[in-house]
């Protein structure tokens, strides 16, 4: 146990460690993307958030992450965040592409194509 949470300095804290609050941060985002399919963007958001926050999570799930927190913001109506959460999954995966039926979507794929337009790739 004291090898377990000296490992723990090196993050914030030992929250951080998936071993340690037992909720690995892919578990975090499944549970971000079941809130958000069930319409519960409040929970999502937190999850979504929580995948964020965790310096543990590969870069995928933050990709996937930023992904549904801009679909969140953008049928919510807040477009400028929907841009933002956008740019930052491109940032960490400049090649990253919307699946056909998400990019034909007529709130955030516009928003998308622009947001892509903007980095240049």
């Amino acid at each position: 146990m004291v090898w377990l949470l000296s490992g723990c300095q090196y993050l914030n804290t030992c929250d951080e460690c998936w071993w340690y609050n037992r909720t690995a941060p892919s578990e975090k985002l499944d549970k971000g993307v079941e809130s958000y399919a069930e319409g519960n963007y409040i929970a999502s958001m937190a999850a979504l958030k929580d995948v964020l926050l965790t310096k543990l999570a590969d870069k995928d799930d933050k990709v996937s992450a930023y992904k549904y927190l801009a679909f969140i913001h953008c049928v919510s109506g807040r477009e400028k965040l929907c841009f933002d959460a956008f740019r930052k999954a491109l940032a960490l995966k400049p090649d990253f592409e919307l699946t056909p039926a998400e990019a034909g979507h007529p709130v955030w794929g516009p928003v998308f194509r622009n947001a892509k337009a903007k980095t240049g790739k």
